[in-house]
């Protein structure tokens, strides 16, 4: 696929840079060499390298942003997602940790080590570097995880393997991290429109139904003949499916009938007047695979306690993105900033 879209000149707004703008760029510098079995490119959730022995290396590095609670904790788990996404185990973790000035005691980093240690632990991780200082111009805290992974070479999964014809599979549902991110960072609005319980039960959408998506992508391609996964982040599920089908060079039809949302997402959703589809999705799979896998992957993750069910297909590039609506078959917005900018401009306004 050719674009002739132009890099604006203007300033960019919060958010992911627009797909066509971040396409050019690694057009334009991106290096490869032979050994780089997948690089940088959009829809692709880490890149891979072959280090000359029997399993893959897999490398990526995402920073934590939207929020600044529990961020050691979100560190580690979000990384970690888009090594499982590749179908690989995540091994290793280095963190960048940017702290305020003025504002950092050594019981807020003594936190957030503790929170990055304790997930490591949990995943079977080993926490090998980083670096941490006390950064000019911040108001709080960042970290910029960088996670490292093997995968067998006949294991490894893309992000551009889906096929028409395929089913797309959805674990769980969303918008889990973007449900627990607006308690957080909003909990003194959600408590007065939903109550104090309320903001606790979402909060809490982290942990239970969980941001973590290693266990159900592991479980996936030990049983099942997957051809892509991904881990929908900033711009929800719209913009991942957008993503995958960009990666694959074909188009995508889902039914909005088939998509899980919480009802605790869909009535943040309708409170702060955004769209769950558009909203940051960590803690949700897509997978893709033959319709005859799918009922039984399906069945394997209810077996373990996990949720997802069949939401659409992959289709020839030609019928475009498109979601099933009661009003029909239309356009499936692509979410280039995250719905959470729409909350966060209206508080700055107010």
């Amino acid at each position: 696929m050719q674009f002739s879209y132009q890099i604006p000149k203007g300033r960019f707004p919060v958010g992911k840079l627009p797909l066509n703008v971040l396409e050019q760029l690694l057009k334009r510098y991106a290096v490869t060499d032979d050994r780089v079995i997948v690089g940088p490119g959009i829809g692709a959730d880490a890149a891979v390298i072959d280090t000359g022995g029997p399993r893959y290396l897999i490398a990526k590095t995402d920073p934590i942003t939207f929020t600044a609670e529990h961020i050691g904790w979100y560190a580690v788990h979000i990384n970690a997602n888009d090594i499982a996404a590749m179908g690989g185990r995540p091994r290793w973790f280095l963190a960048t940790l940017l702290l305020p000035e003025n504002k950092t005691t050594s019981a807020d980093v003594d936190k957030i080590f503790a929170e990055i240690s304790a997930s490591c632990r949990g995943l079977g991780i080993t926490l090998v570097g980083g670096h941490t200082e006390i950064t000019y111009g911040l108001t709080r805290p960042v970290i910029v995880g960088q996670m490292l992974g093997e995968v067998e070479k006949d294991k490894l999964v893309r992000s551009s393997g889906s096929r028409p014809g395929d089913a797309i599979v959805l674990t769980k549902g969303v918008a889990v991290e973007g449900t627990a991110i607006i308690a957080r960072e909003w909990e003194a609005e959600v408590a007065s429109a939903f109550g104090a319980d309320w903001v606790g039960r979402c909060k809490n959408f982290i942990y239970a139904p969980g941001v973590s998506v290693v266990k159900e992508a592991l479980l996936a391609t030990e049983r099942c003949r997957v051809h892509a996964m991904h881990d929908p982040t900033e711009g929800g599920l719209a913009t991942a499916l957008h993503e995958m089908g960009r990666a694959a060079d074909v188009g995508i039809v889902v039914y909005e009938d088939a998509i899980k949302i919480y009802a605790e997402t869909q009535r943040l959703c309708d409170h702060f007047q955004i769209d769950p589809l558009g909203l940051i999705a960590s803690g949700a799979l897509l997978v893709t695979l033959e319709p005859a896998d799918a009922e039984a992957l399906v069945s394997a993750l209810a077996v373990e306690g996990i949720s997802a069910a069949r939401i659409g297909e992959v289709v020839p590039k030609s019928q475009g993105i498109k979601i099933q609506t009661s009003s029909g078959l239309i356009d499936l917005p692509l979410y280039e900033q995250d719905e959470l900018t729409k909350i966060a401009a209206a508080v700055a306004r107010s």
